[in-house]
C-alpha cells in the first residue's frame, strides 16, 4: 500500500541528519542499502502471532555516496507491507484500519520533524 501526497515523497535531505530524525521517529536504517539508496523501516507486531508490518521509507542519493555517509537523498513514496515468513514483505495487501491509520500518524511525524529540519537549516 502506497501512502501518497504525505508531503515526504521528493523531500531532499543530507544522509546523516536523515538517518538522525527517522530514527527520531522510531525508524531503523534497514540493512538492505547500498551506494545509492537506502531504507528505513517501522516495524509493527500485532497481538496476532506471526503478524508484522513494515512501514517503509525509501530514497536515493541525488549525489554522494550512502556508504560514505555523504549522500544527498531524495525520498520516494512511503509503503506498508506485511511480512510472511519466510517468503518476505507483500505490498498488495488490506491492511486493517487501525495499521494504516497508526502509519498516517507516524508519517505525520516524520513530516513535521522533516519540516522543522528545513526551517532550521535555510
Amino acid at each position: 500500500m502506497k501512502f501518497e501526497e504525505t508531503g515526504i515523497e521528493g523531500a531532499v535531505v543530507d544522509l546523516r541528519p536523515l538517518d538522525y530524525l527517522m530514527k527520531k521517529a522510531g525508524f531503523v536504517r534497514a540493512s538492505g542499502w547500498d551506494y545509492e539508496r537506502v531504507t528505513y523501516d517501522y516495524k509493527m507486531n500485532t497481538s496476532v502471532k506471526n503478524e508484522t508490518y513494515y512501514l517503509r521509507v525509501q530514497g536515493h542519493a541525488l549525489e554522494g555516496n550512502v556508504d560514505k555517509g555523504t549522500a544527498l537523498i531524495e525520498l520516494l513514496t512511503p509503503v506498508l507491507g506485511k511480512h510472511y515468513y519466510p517468503h518476505g514483505i507483500e505490498y498488495d495487501e488490506e491492511f486493517p484500519n487501525n495499521i494504516v491509520q497508526r502509519c498516517n500518524g507516524i508519517l505525520n511525524n516524520v513530516k513535521e520533524l522533516l519540516d522543522t529540519y528545513k526551517e532550521e537549516n535555510k
